[in-house]
C-alpha cells in the first residue's frame, strides 16, 4: 500500500507546514459542534443542490429545519453568532438534547412525489410513532404527509441518525445527520480540575466557553476543553445525476400511481466525493453557516490550544468504511454509539478502558467518542522559542514542572502547559544564523533552498517566538516586514509570511485512503483537513 509512504512523508513535514497554511485560515471560523438544542424539533427531507470545490452542484436531498428556523428549538452552541437551519442540509441539523428527555421529532416529507416515502432511524432508542404509514422498519412520511418520533433519550454520547427507507438510495442522497446526548449530570471533577483551569487560561486570553457541556459522559475522566463533531460520507454523483433525471421526468405525477416511483440503480457505487459534514477540502475549512453554503452548514477546522483536551465525535455516514487519521497524537475511545468503554480494574472503582486510535476508522453508522490530546511533548526543542539571551521578557518566561513535568503554575504565560524539559532548547544541530548552537534538527539554509512552501517560516508557537528565538524582533506587514536581529537571520519564509500574525502547528488530519483525500480524482480535496495548534495569545474563535 502507498498510504504507508504518504504517511511517511506527512509525518516529515507536518510540524512545518505553519504560517503558510495558518494564513490562509487565519481569517476563517472554527467548527466547534453546532447545532439545535431542545427537545421537539419539526423536520422536513427535501431536494436542493449541494456544492463541490470542482464547481459541480449535486442534486441531493437532505432533512432540514420546517420554515427556514428551528421551531422551538435553539441554535447551539449559544455563543454561535449568524446561524440558519434551511428546510435541506447535508448533513440534517445535528440535534442536541439531554439525557432522560423525551425527545419529539415530526418529519414532513417534502421530498418530489417520484421519491415515495421517508423516514429516521434513531438508532440506540426505543422509539415510538405517531402518524405516518407502515414501513420496513419504521413508520414512514408519506410523500406530503408526516410522521412523528419520541423517545427518551436514556444515555449520552454520540450517534447517527438516517432513513430507514431504501437506505441504499436515500443515504446515499444525503438523508443522514446527527444527535448529541449530554449527560444529565456532570462530575465535579470537570469544573474543579484540569478542564477548569484550561477554560480559566482561555479566559484570560479573551476566549469564551464553546463547549455543549462540560464533559462527554458522567465519568470522572470524561472532562474536555474543546470539541468537533466530523461526519464522514461519500457520494457517488452517477447515482444522484440518474435521480435528478428520473425526477424530472416524473414531474407532476401522483403519489403512489403507476409509474410514479423512482428505479435507481446504486451498484456499482463508484463514489467521487468524499466530505466531512457534507463538504470536501477546501470547503470544509471555511465557516460554519458560511452563505456560499447554504445547505451545507458545518465546517471541519479544528483548534487547540497545547495541553487542550479536545473531544472528537466521529461518526461514518454512508456505504464505505473510512479510516481517518488523525496526525500529531492518538486519539483516546471514550465510547461507541454512546457506550462508554469501561474495565474495573480495581474493586469498587470503574475507569475508562477504550483504546488508543492511530486512525480512527469509521464503518457506516458507528459513532464514537474520543479525545485528542497534544501539549508539543516529545519535540526535543522549544516550542515557545524562548531564548535566554534575548531582552523580550517573553523569551525568558520560567518553566516550572508540575507533578507531571508540565508548567501549568503561570496561567497568564503564554507558554501555560510548556512541557519543561524541553524549556529554552535551541532547534538547529548546525545553525544557518537561525537560533543558537545545539538541538536536534537542522533547517535548510534559507539562502541555498527556496523552502518556503514546505517549511513556512518558524517552528515554533506564537506570532513572536521566531523574533524571541532569534534574539530580535519583526515588525511590518506580510509584504513590507523588516527583521531587526543581532547578526542573524531570520528562518526561511518569515518576510513573506509576517511572524507577527497567528503561527502555530498545523497538523494534516486526513483519510489514509488515498482516493478519500481527492475530490473528483484530483488531489488535494476530500477528506482533508488541518488541526490547527495556536499559542495562548492567539483566540480561537468559535461563533460562527
Amino acid at each position: 500500500m502507498r498510504t504507508m509512504k504518504m504517511n511517511m512523508t506527512i509525518s516529515k513535514f507536518r510540524l512545518f507546514l505553519v504560517p503558510v497554511l495558518v494564513m490562509l485560515f487565519a481569517a476563517t471560523a472554527y467548527a466547534a459542534a453546532p447545532g439545535i438544542k431542545g427537545n421537539t424539533f419539526n423536520l422536513t427531507a427535501q431536494s436542493a443542490f449541494i456544492s463541490q470545490p470542482d464547481g459541480q452542484s449535486v442534486y441531493s436531498w437532505g432533512y432540514g429545519c420546517t420554515g427556514n428556523s428551528p421551531g422551538t428549538a435553539t441554535f447551539a452552541p449559544a455563543t454561535t453568532t449568524a446561524p440558519f437551519c434551511n428546510t435541506m442540509q447535508v448533513p440534517g441539523p445535528t440535534l442536541i438534547v439531554t439525557q432522560g428527555q423525551t425527545v419529539t421529532i415530526t418529519l414532513t416529507n417534502n421530498l418530489p412525489a417520484s421519491a415515495g416515502n421517508t423516514s429516521i432511524l434513531f438508532p440506540g432508542f426505543t422509539v415510538t410513532t405517531t402518524g405516518g404509514v407502515v414501513g420496513l422498519m419504521t413508520q414512514e412520511a408519506a410523500p406530503g404527509g408526516t410522521v412523528t418520533y419520541s423517545f427518551v433519550a436514556s444515555t449520552p454520547g454520540t450517534r447517527a441518525y438516517y432513513s430507514g427507507t431504501q437506505g441504499d438510495l436515500q443515504v446515499e442522497m444525503g438523508l443522514y445527520g446527527a444527535i448529541i446526548v449530554l449527560p444529565s449530570t456532570i462530575p465535579g471533577n470537570c469544573t474543579s480540575g484540569l478542564a477548569a483551569a484550561n477554560l480559566a487560561v482561555e479566559g484570560n486570553w479573551g476566549e469564551h466557553d464553546y463547549r455543549l457541556a462540560a464533559a462527554a459522559y458522567n465519568h470522572p475522566r470524561a472532562c474536555y476543553d474543546r470539541e468537533y463533531l466530523f461526519q464522514f460520507s461519500e457520494m457517488d454523483p452517477a447515482i444522484h445525476r440518474n435521480a435528478l433525471a428520473q425526477v424530472t421526468a416524473k414531474n407532476g405525477c401522483l403519489a403512489g400511481a403507476a409509474g410514479c416511483s423512482l428505479d435507481v440503480p446504486t451498484e456499482p457505487y463508484r463514489p467521487a466525493y468524499f466530505m466531512i459534514n457534507g463538504r470536501s477540502m477546501p470547503d470544509d475549512m471555511d465557516p460554519n453557516y458560511a452563505r456560499e453554503y447554504p445547505h451545507q452548514p458545518y465546517n471541519g477546522n479544528p483548534h487547540m490550544h497545547p495541553g487542550e483536551q479536545v473531544l472528537l465525535r466521529i461518526i461514518g455516514q454512508g456505504r464505505w468504511q473510512h479510516p481517518f487519521h488523525e496526525h500529531g497524537n492518538h486519539v483516546r475511545i471514550l465510547a461507541r454509539d454512546g457506550n462508554l468503554i469501561l474495565a474495573s480494574t480495581t474493586p469498587g472503582e470503574v475507569n475508562l478502558a477504550g483504546p488508543l486510535f492511530f486512525t480512527t476508522t469509521t464503518t457506516p453508522g458507528l459513532a464514537m467518542d474520543g479525545i485528542f490530546y497534544w501539549t508539543a511533548r516529545g519535540l526535543n526543542w522549544d516550542a515557545y522559542g524562548h531564548n535566554p539571551g534575548s531582552s523580550d521578557p517573553n523569551a525568558t518566561l520560567p518553566c516550572t514542572p508540575d507533578a507531571n513535568g508540565y508548567n501549568t503554575g503561570a496561567t497568564t504565560a503564554i507558554n501555560y502547559y510548556e512541557w519543561c524539559q524541553d524549556h529554552n532548547k535551541p532547534l538547529e544541530v548546525a545553525p544557518f544564523g537561525d537560533v543558537a548552537n545545539g538541538g536536534p534538527a537542522t533547517l535548510p539554509d534559507p539562502n541555498i533552498f527556496a523552502n518556503g512552501p514546505w517549511y513556512s517560516g518558524s517552528p515554533y508557537l506564537g506570532p513572536d517566538a521566531t523574533a524571541r528565538a532569534t534574539f530580535g524582533s519583526c515588525t511590518g506587514t506580510n509584504n513590507t516586514t523588516s527583521c531587526s536581529t543581532t547578526g542573524t537571520t531570520p528562518p526561511s519564509g518569515t518576510i513573506a509570511n509576517n511572524p507577527s500574525s497567528e503561527a502555530g502547528f498545523a497538523f494534516m488530519w486526513h483519510s489514509h485512503n488515498e482516493r478519500e483525500i481527492t475530490t473528483n480524482n484530483i488531489f488535494p480535496g476530500g477528506m482533508l483537513m488541518m488541526m490547527l495548534v495556536d499559542s495562548r495569545e492567539f483566540q480561537i474563535d468559535e461563533s460562527m
